[in-house]
């Protein structure tokens, strides 16, 4: 082989061996580029996922503090409409208060002079019975003034009981709340308005049921306005089991139940009777002031309007009606635990 023949043998391999470490350093290359992307792209990965943690920890911040304005502006505007209301009614209250007390004194004249003609009338029938003639007309008109007095004396007792009713339902409390053992308190207003029952109509029995739950909390409430309160229901209840007496057949019995109960956050009373119930076309108004289910000269008509209003503005709680007629009444209130 001649000798200048041998280079261009030799450039053949040395070529192959340039390609082969060009492509090396080609696949080197490219493996360190893609080394690098996946580093960038797991870089990139963790970034997203911090800023999505940063989002969604100052998405739950925001979030919170706009649930805290809204209980904020929530607490306001109950806050304003308690105090409106309360404006309201303390406007309303002088102003019942004041016609109230404009009523009274006329009124008291009225009671005491009917009361005082009726004791002259009553003398003067005993001087006639003592007379040796006694004109037959003379008795009649005697009698027929006396029934007269007696109906004054009768609607003007009426209408004390209407104005010492308005002057109660305008005057403000200002009672501060306390822890209150309810349970205490309700029987202890159901046996004064059992006792009371029982004086005004002798031989009334009535069957009167507690239940109340064990480890009841103290509830925060004005005790004399509750028992105010619970005293009317208990004074209703028993007016409603007698008039049923009166009216049913002699295998009824009168009873009056009262049951207590609590949850987290409210107290719940229960007050119950199986007296005549109330019909449906009255029931919307049963809270409403000056309405009563009862006779003239029974009721004043401002019992459960002040009942409602003590338990709903002055307290926070709910009283509702459950009734169904001749069957039964349910009276049931619930307070919040606490003021908060």
């Amino acid at each position: 082989m001649p000798h200048d023949l041998l280079p261009l043998l030799l450039i053949g391999p040395i070529l192959l061996l340039l390609a082969v470490g060009i492509v090396g350093i080609l696949i080197r290359e490219q493996h360190r580029r893609l080394r690098q992307e996946r580093e960038k792209q797991a870089l990139l990965a963790q970034q997203n996922e911090l800023l999505e943690q940063q989002v969604a920890l100052r998405t739950a911040e925001v979030v919170a503090q706009r649930n805290s304005l809204q209980e904020a502006l929530q607490e306001l505007r109950t806050t304003q409409t308690q105090l409106v209301q309360r404006e309201k009614m303390a406007s309303l209250g002088e102003l019942t208060a004041g016609i109230a007390h404009e009523i009274q004194n006329p009124l008291n004249f009225v009671n005491n002079f009917a009361e005082v003609s009726g004791e002259l009338i009553s003398e003067l029938e005993d001087e006639q019975r003592r007379a040796p003639t006694r004109s037959p007309l003379e008795a009649e008109l005697l009698d027929d003034l006396k029934q007269n007095l007696l109906r004054i004396t009768q609607h003007g007792q009426r209408a004390a009981a209407i104005v010492r009713s308005m002057l109660e339902h305008s005057r403000a409390s200002t009672g501060e709340r306390q822890p209150t053992n309810l349970a205490a308190l309700a029987e202890e207003y159901l046996q004064l308005a059992y006792q009371s029952a029982r004086a005004q109509h002798h031989g009334f029995v009535a069957t009167l049921t507690t239940r109340f739950a064990p480890n009841m909390p103290a509830v925060e409430v004005v005790p004399q306005e509750i028992g105010r309160v619970l005293l009317n229901l208990f004074t209703n209840a028993f007016y409603a089991v007698r008039q049923r007496q009166q009216q049913a057949l002699p295998s009824y019995r009168p009873e009056v139940s009262v049951q207590l109960e609590a949850s987290a956050h409210q107290a719940l009373i229960c007050v119950r009777d199986n007296g005549l119930g109330i019909p449906p076309a009255i029931q919307q108004k049963i809270f409403q002031p000056f309405f009563t289910t009862k006779p003239t000269g029974a009721g004043t008509g401002l019992g459960l309007s002040l009942s409602y209003d003590i338990i709903t503005k002055g307290h926070g709680g709910t009283l509702t009606l459950s009734t169904q007629q001749d069957e039964f009444t349910e009276f049931r209130i619930s307070l919040p635990l606490s003021r908060s």
